[in-house]
């Protein structure tokens, strides 16, 4: 008998936060045990430094604020859920990762950068310089071919340059992340040509919350706040002898795309879609700038 993935859309909203945060815990950790459990070396000091300084505030918020010992230990089962729900990488990437990403990336005079977020894996598959995103025969949405170049802060156009794409279905689910979806569902690598071009052809994404019916919606719903994030487009480009970018990149119109709950939506990094001339979805531009090396 043969075994067989449900990929209907009914298996699909079955997603729940505890499984998708359980996968991204894994994925964290295969990613960090892959270069040795660290991601750069940090001294003795600086951690002393910073850990000083992070317990230091929590103390001085306590005496502040007169916390309770009620609202001290709803804060620390928070905690513990926070954990056992898998939901560490979400909750860093929502309301931590955009101030790391503003300082590490302050030095670029190409394109912008913003958050990574908990759902990047790497090793999707190769599709040519104008390839279609792997994704299911029915899959829903809008039509979009996002078309541009890659080149270097002095105009270089680079060949070869590596274009990473991954994005959420009309529901809001990544592969990977949730039921129901192929592996590598609206994920895929374009190769640029020789002029540094490469031609997507995919979907436009709709906005989504992230799951709450774990630890950090459970803190949405006790501050009163949305869980929503507008419709992005998540891409790493890259090309040796030059900088990395990370970034997502968003559509205008979106009513969240002033209120992003993870704060990841910067002016620079808005599209101005247009629709296709066949009528049959939207056309993007947008060019992407590497920084070289140091």
């Amino acid at each position: 008998m043969t075994n067989t993935v449900d990929t209907s859309f009914d298996a699909e909203v079955t997603a729940k936060a505890a499984e998708s945060g359980a996968n991204a815990s894994a994925r964290f950790q295969e990613r960090m045990a892959s270069v040795g459990g660290r991601s750069g070396v940090i001294d003795t000091a600086r951690v002393d430094y910073l850990a000083t300084k992070v317990v230091k505030a929590l103390n001085d918020i306590v005496i502040e604020d007169k916390v309770s010992y009620e609202e001290y230990n709803a804060l620390k089962a928070w905690l513990i859920k926070v954990g056992t729900d898998g939901e560490w990488p979400l909750f860093l990437d929502v309301w931590l990762e955009h101030s790391v990403e503003e300082v590490a990336n302050a030095h670029r005079e190409g394109s912008k950068g913003t958050i990574e977020g908990p759902y990047y894996l790497s090793g999707s598959p190769e599709l040519g310089w104008n390839g279609t995103i792997p994704m299911r025969d029915d899959e829903p949405g809008t039509p979009m071919v996002f078309a541009g170049q890659v080149r270097a802060v002095d105009g270089t156009p680079l060949s070869d340059a590596k274009v990473e794409l991954w994005h959420a279905d009309d529901l809001g689910f990544y592969s990977q992340f949730a039921p129901g979806l192929p592996e590598w569902n609206l994920r895929g690598t374009w190769i640029t040509n020789a002029d540094g071009r490469f031609e997507i052809h995919s979907l436009r994404p709709a906005p989504y919350q992230i799951p709450t019916d774990g630890a950090c919606g459970q803190l949405i719903a006790a501050a009163g706040w949305h869980a929503w994030r507008p419709a992005h487009l998540h891409f790493k480009v890259s090309a040796p002898g030059y900088e990395l970018i990370t970034t997502q990149l968003y559509f205008p119109g979106d009513p969240h795309n002033d209120d992003d709950i993870a704060s990841a939506v910067k002016p620079e990094l808005m599209l101005d879609p247009r629709d296709a001339p066949n009528g049959e979805g939207v056309l993007v531009d947008y060019d992407f700038v590497l920084d070289p090396e140091a």
